[in-house]
């Protein structure tokens, strides 16, 4: 962490203590609340760990109903306040982020007596690009200006849709707010990241709505991102569009999504066949361009170079593609295979051939690199080409040429020299093509670089953080100090009286697929009308659809199955249905099982098919064993039993939403009270009432 300032001796003066509890109360008392204890603790950790010496980083698990929104708003922004530091307030989700800046900082901000400013921060990819759009709408049906991607359909009508929507003033140009459905394919077309963009030499800057969302950050008191778009500020050294993280203070909403999204953003693939045709498009592109500018040299000599490196990196890329061919494979499913190597060490053969294609790699790169810069002085009139005013036409195409580049030169290099930390390496076999794909696995030392040691502060929180009683599980995987600060608030909900957790008589293991799918089946028409609605979680597709494909068809009409329409069609469906007196249920995956709110009688049953193990065959998975194993730990009892435990509580998490919800909870899987391991989960969950038959 940063080293104190000269006031850190004092930062949690009265004051600011007084301006904590004066909110606190003025809030409750507006909202007609009464002061809950677990919601105090919270606001006073929160204010202590913002305002300690050193070490300013808390880990806080807040169960369902504590109000932690609340919580580490009121202490943080009166804080933040006084140090003259940017909250960066980041959750898992574009929905999540929305509900707190619409729903949730409104309510303080009206009942609190707190003065702030506030702004909702997204990443470039959900704004319109003005000039994207522009450049769609005049090339349109120029088939020999390579601008864009080929799309399967024709969006040209959409396109003119959305410039007339915009143009009156319907639409301020972000994603979310569209006010239909979008077609599949055609917001890539008309968005742009940071190298396709000219800035304010763009004939639209004015009207841009990126830079007129990110001219709102400057000077607000509180930033409400998402992890993405804070990962990918941070990946670019941070301050890109976010403040500078020394004058953060971070809130990780949801945080025990942090690994996982940094895992994500931190891996990369890259496919053989669709490399080569992407070099087509490179020659294309620049072949097309040189000749759009009257062929000026310097664009020729870089048209040229690029040419003449694609033809001799084909070659690289048919050793590597036939290497990976005559890998051992494994089949995953009936369109994929997949060979993984062993704590990610790629073989001696395959690093050789693939740090073949790096030079290649390296010289198209800064060929790219340079046409692009060359590209911007067009756009500044420091070059003098026929045509120069179409400069700024070709930024996005170059510049998307520029980032792929970038990545399959990075996952090349990753292949051949390997890393400094630990990552998982596999190969996927389509019929269509092979794919070589790396993701890191041990993800603390990422976040420990780019976030832990240059932020002044940062509070994570989220209802699931524990794992059996413990943080250890968070704690390393994101990379945090063991020592930081740790507390566990409880629910105060009375799960006793509200729930029951049931475990029925059954047979069947689980692991036994066909005769647990049967079982599912014989009892899910009884069960799913035992309360007014039901929500039925499956851990696989494969066996989801077994069970709705084998159920009579009289219950399979009534079902809203995910997949079939929209998520949130389905859940508007739903509750509809409930509304009208119908009874109704949900069916769906791990998707379904966090973040879904359905409060009172839209959800009274929670369906459980099975303990949520990680797939058996996941790669990274398996990797994360692996590289356990090698150091003498235990990785089931250490991985796979906690990591089941946090997603079986945020599954359970479905049913009771607030003090005066009851309902009861039914898991279909006999190992929770039949194995050794089935009791920690079992103890892991919140007091329910137990029916367990077996």
């Amino acid at each position: 962490m940063n080293a104190p300032s000269a006031t850190t001796a004092a930062l949690l003066s009265q004051d600011i203590k007084d301006t904590i509890q004066s909110a606190y109360r003025a809030w409750l008392d507006a909202r007609g609340f009464k002061a809950r204890r677990g919601q105090r603790e919270m606001i006073a950790y929160v204010a202590r760990a913002l305002t300690a010496d050193e070490n300013r980083i808390a880990v806080i698990e807040a169960g369902t109903g504590t109000g932690k929104t609340a919580g580490y708003c009121l202490a943080a922004i009166p804080v933040a306040q006084a140090l003259h530091k940017t909250i960066v307030l980041s959750t898992a989700t574009i929905a999540l982020q929305e509900q707190v800046t619409l729903q949730d900082i409104p309510d303080l901000k009206n009942n609190a007596g707190l003065k702030f400013s506030v702004s909702l921060a997204k990443g470039r990819g959900r704004y319109l690009c003005l000039k994207r759009l522009d450049d769609h709408l005049k090339y349109q049906g120029q088939q020999d200006i390579p601008l864009f991607e080929e799309f399967d359909e024709d969006h040209t009508a959409f396109y003119q849709t959305m410039l007339d929507t915009f143009g009156k003033g319907e639409w301020d140009g972000e994603f979310d707010s569209w006010p239909e459905e979008m077609p599949d394919g055609a917001w890539s077309g008309v968005t742009t990241d940071h190298r396709g963009c000219s800035n304010n030499r763009c004939g639209f800057f004015k009207q841009c709505p990126f830079f007129k969302a990110r001219n709102a950050l400057e000077g607000v008191d509180v930033i409400v991102a998402n992890h993405d778009l804070v990962l990918a500020d941070l990946a670019l050294g941070g301050g890109a569009v976010l403040p500078e993280p020394e004058d953060c203070i971070f809130v990780l909403d949801e945080a025990h999504h942090l690994a996982d999204k940094t895992q994500n953003h931190f891996s990369a693939r890259a496919r053989i066949n669709g490399t080569q045709q992407w070099l087509d498009h490179i020659n294309s592109v620049l072949g097309s361009m040189a000749q759009r500018f009257a062929r000026p040299d310097e664009l020729v000599a870089l048209a040229t170079s690029v040419s003449t490196e694609v033809a001799s990196l084909r070659a690289s890329l048919e050793a590597v593609g036939d290497h990976l061919q005559e890998l051992d494979f494994e089949v995953r499913d009936e369109n994929l295979e997949t060979c993984r190597f062993a704590m990610g060490d790629v073989p001696t053969p395959l690093q050789d051939v693939a740090g073949a294609a790096i030079p290649g790699l390296e010289k198209i790169t800064n060929d790219l690199d340079q046409t692009h810069l060359l590209l911007q002085s067009a756009v500044a009139g420091e070059v003098n080409w026929e045509k120069s005013f179409e400069a700024e036409d070709w930024l996005v195409p170059v510049g998307q040429l520029q980032s792929r580049a970038a990545a399959t030169l990075a996952l090349f290099e990753d292949y051949a020299n390997g890393s400094s930390y630990r990552h998982a390496r596999w190969v996927n076999r389509t019929g269509f093509d092979v794919e070589m794909i790396s993701a890191p696995i041990e993800l603390g030392y990422i976040l420990d670089e780019v976030l832990w040691q240059r932020a002044y502060g940062a509070i994570c929180t989220s209802a699931t953080l524990s794992a059996l009683g413990r943080f250890d599980r968070f704690v390393e995987r994101s990379g945090l100090n063991p020592a930081v600060t740790q507390v566990r608030i409880p629910s105060p909900f009375n799960y006793g009286e509200i729930a029951t957790f049931c475990v029925p008589a059954m047979s069947s293991d689980p692991r036994d697929f066909d005769a647990h799918t049967a079982e599912i089946v014989a009892l899910l028409p009884t069960l799913i009308k035992q309360e007014k609605s039901a929500l039925v979680l499956f851990t696989s597709w494969r066996q989801l659809n077994a069970v709705v494909k084998a159920l009579p068809g009289k219950v399979t009409e009534e079902l809203l199955i995910q997949g079939e329409s929209a998520k949130q069609v389905l859940i508007r469906t739903h509750r509809e249905r409930v509304d009208a007196g119908e009874h109704s249920t949900l069916i769906g995956l791990a998707s379904f099982s966090e973040g879904l709110d359905l409060p009172g009688d839209y959800c009274r049953h929670v369906i459980i098919s099975k303990l949520p193990f990680a797939v058996p065959d996941d790669p990274i998975d398996q990797a994360m064993a692996e590289w356990a194993e090698a150091r003498g730990r235990n990785a089931f009892y250490e991985i796979s039993v906690p990591d089941a435990a946090l997603k079986l509580i945020q599954a359970c998490g479905r049913l009771i939403r607030h003090e005066e919800d009851y309902g009861r909870i039914t898991m279909l899987d006999k190992r929770i009270v039949t194995q050794r391991y089935g009791r920690a989960l079992l103890d892991s969950l919140p007091p329910f009432k137990r029916e367990l038959a077996n």
